[in-house]
């Protein structure tokens, strides 16, 4: 069996699918790539894809991941390219690696966000993060499950900027970028809970919805601040020094304790 990471992309209209309709799509094009899939056992089979930390519905995103498994080898750049060609516009594979260490979801550990705010000056977004960075806590609401639920949004942001941008709308040359890396956290902070912080805090009320875009999704670094790229332990690791530690696994004994 081998398996491949991929990174995909929600861009324009595309934004609006729910991870749902996502998955509808690329298992489709998975069956008309006749890409040799493995699937679970069971009644009513399912091909093995696991999704990893998918954006929420409405925001856009350069950095959505998953993972397939295969019954046969395949060059991850030909599959890329054959995916592609079935998917719709704006769901694209921009990588694909064979998985070579283990762990994916444990090295999504933040997201680098940009939010384009239309109708507010940097001015007035700058000084809503100064706040909003300034506080201790910034406690903000979200519709859950079971009711509201109260929870502290600033904890969450590593960094909160506000950058200058070119306003899409005629007449109109007030606009802010906000770019920020959040933590995944649990429960988990989402940007439009940023947006309700820095309402909370600044009363920083765009007038037109707030396009949110995830530029990057990966292993945090504390002391440098960045997001990393998770797939690049995957591309690093040389095929003989994987299979090394596949031949060293399997000379474990069953139920023996590995220091």
């Amino acid at each position: 069996m081998q398996r491949i990471r991929l990174r995909y992309t929600k861009r324009g209209r595309l934004r609006f699918t729910s991870h749902r309709d996502f998955q509808r799509a690329f298992e489709r094009a998975l069956r008309r790539s006749e890409v040799p899939m493995a699937y679970s056992a069971g009644f009513t089979p399912h091909p093995k894809v696991s999704y990893a930390n998918a954006a929420p519905t409405g925001t856009g995103s350069e950095a959505e991941f998953l993972e397939i498994a295969l019954t046969e080898a395949r060059d991850p750049a030909v599959l890329r390219e054959l995916l592609n060609e079935s998917l719709p516009d704006g769901l694209d594979i921009t990588d694909a690696v064979e998985a070579r260490t283990s762990g994916l979801a444990d090295r999504l550990t933040a997201s680098v966000w940009e939010m384009r705010v239309e109708g507010v000056t940097v001015e007035e977004a700058g000084r809503a993060v100064s706040a909003f960075l300034a506080a201790g806590t910034v406690e903000v609401q979200r519709r859950a499950k079971n009711g509201m639920r109260t929870f502290d949004a600033r904890a969450a942001v590593a960094s909160l900027e506000a950058l200058h941008a070119e306003s899409d709308r005629p007449g109109d040359d007030a606009c802010a970028i906000l770019r920020l890396v959040v933590r995944h956290t649990t429960p988990a902070v989402r940007p439009d809970d940023v947006l309700s912080g820095l309402r909370a805090v600044a009363d920083l009320a765009p007038p037109v919805p707030v396009a949110v875009t995830r530029l990057a999704q990966g292993l945090f670094d504390e002391e440098s601040g960045t997001v990393t790229d998770p797939l690049a332990p995957d591309r690093d690791a040389t095929p003989a020094a994987s299979a090394a530690v596949g031949d060293a696994a399997a000379t474990v004994p069953e139920g023996a304790e590995t220091a």
